[in-house]
């Protein structure tokens, strides 16, 4: 679904998904599981009006600064290990140099779910010379400033940053930002020594609340709006943390890093490196056309 979304610019024209593999794939974005082995009554639904358009909202992107490179590298249809797509990157920059503009240049390709701009390599390893062997030490971060609705530039390192539409904020946005009822026990039990509350801190309520503040992180695929949020950021004297999730309208990030890239819906890549800009953004011309099929 995510594929053929990819495909499709003209906002009139609907995009219906078929779950084919049931078994071992959950489908949100696809017709009710039912319908996979009888399509036919599905489509007599369609024949007699039994079901309602669903605009889903989507991102576009926009690149620009020094020797931004927005030629794409499709991982649809590669499987690439890390060092092959570098080499891609690095490939499509030598052979595209037309390609290379100071911006601002819209992308063509639209996100359906999500955004996520961070180092291509989850880990960096540094070895230190000691005897008798080496030493390692991993670091899982990205090196970027950011803006969101046009406010102040903040220096920011973390694995990564999330930007997601409704119909994204159900996968690895929400998985990203859920708590556990053991995080929120343990901060309610905090609040309840500090503030010396009678509040009795029961299963029920502890669930509810857990389930209250997870919901929030879901929101509807029509709502024009962008979930933003940071993955395991730092914050220390040099590094700012005040901006880790939330819904904006446009979200602004400039790269420092060394070997990052800018993956739309886990399918596209681009090259995100130092003195990139991307602009990210929602446009409702460019919402997807579905359907919902009333029961």
């Amino acid at each position: 679904m995510l594929l053929a979304a990819s495909k499709v610019f003209d906002r009139f024209k609907p995009v219906i998904g078929v779950n084919t593999d049931p078994e071992r794939s959950e489908g949100h974005l696809c017709l009710p599981v039912r319908y996979t082995h009888s399509f036919p009554e599905a489509l007599q639904k369609f024949y007699r009006g039994e079901f309602r358009w669903q605009w889903r909202q989507r991102i576009r992107m926009y690149l620009e600064g020094t020797g931004i490179n927005p030629t794409p590298v499709d991982l649809h249809e590669q499987q690439l290990s890390q060092e092959q797509h570098s080499r891609a990157l690095v490939n499509g920059r030598f052979h595209d140099q037309k390609s290379e503009v100071s911006g601002p240049h819209l992308l063509p390709v639209r996100a359906l779910n999500e955004v996520f701009i961070g180092e291509s390599l989850s880990s960096r390893v540094n070895y230190k010379s000691c005897k008798p062997s080496f030493k390692f030490s991993l670091h899982r971060a990205s090196y970027y400033e950011v803006s969101v609705d046009d406010g102040p530039w903040e220096k920011q390192k973390s694995s990564g940053l999330n930007v997601c539409t409704g119909t994204g904020s159900k996968a690895w946005s929400y998985n990203i930002n859920k708590v556990a009822t053991q995080a929120v026990e343990e901060i309610l039990k905090i609040a309840k020594k500090h503030e010396s509350l009678s509040l009795p801190l029961s299963r029920e309520l502890i669930q509810k609340v857990t389930n209250e503040y997870n919901d929030s992180l879901l929101y509807s695929p029509e709502e024009p709006k962008m979930f933003f949020s940071i993955r395991e950021p730092i914050a220390n004297r040099v590094f700012s943390s005040s901006l880790q999730r939330g819904f904006f309208s446009k979200v602004c990030v400039r790269s420092r890093c060394w070997n990052a890239c800018m993956v739309v819906d886990g399918g596209t890549s681009f090259e995100f490196n130092d003195g990139a800009i991307a602009s990210i953004l929602i446009n409702t011309e460019d919402a997807l056309r579905t359907v919902l099929l009333e029961e």
